[in-house]
């Protein structure tokens, strides 16, 4: 059975992609030494920020977006063998547009 997980608040998991390239320069880098990229794919998202008042601001971004997130921003976890990135949604620098799959995207 697969573990779920639900973010709370304006909180959302990420999937970082993974980089394709090996090769710089001719020389292999090995994963322990790569850079951990700066973009993936939404997995899931909270309610949203919940004000003193008791109102309740709906987050922008939503399942399947890719988004960009600074270099050292979230908490990583490892779940069923699986590593993702818990972000607050002030941590998301931008959503990538185009990146959607599917006809129709823009």
């Amino acid at each position: 059975m697969a573990t779920t997980i639900r973010p709370l608040n304006d909180r959302i998991i990420v999937r970082r992609t993974e980089d394709q390239e090996q090769m710089r320069g001719g020389l292999y880098i090995p994963d322990t030494a790569k850079e951990k990229p700066q973009e993936g794919e939404v997995i899931a998202v909270g309610n949203g920020k919940l004000l003193d008042n008791g109102t309740r601001i709906a987050i922008d971004i939503k399942a399947g977006d890719k988004v960009l997130f600074g270099k050292y921003a979230g908490t990583e976890i490892k779940l069923d063998g699986e590593e993702y990135l818990i972000l607050r949604e002030d941590d998301v620098l931008g959503v990538i547009e185009g990146a959607a799959k599917g006809k129709g995207a823009k």
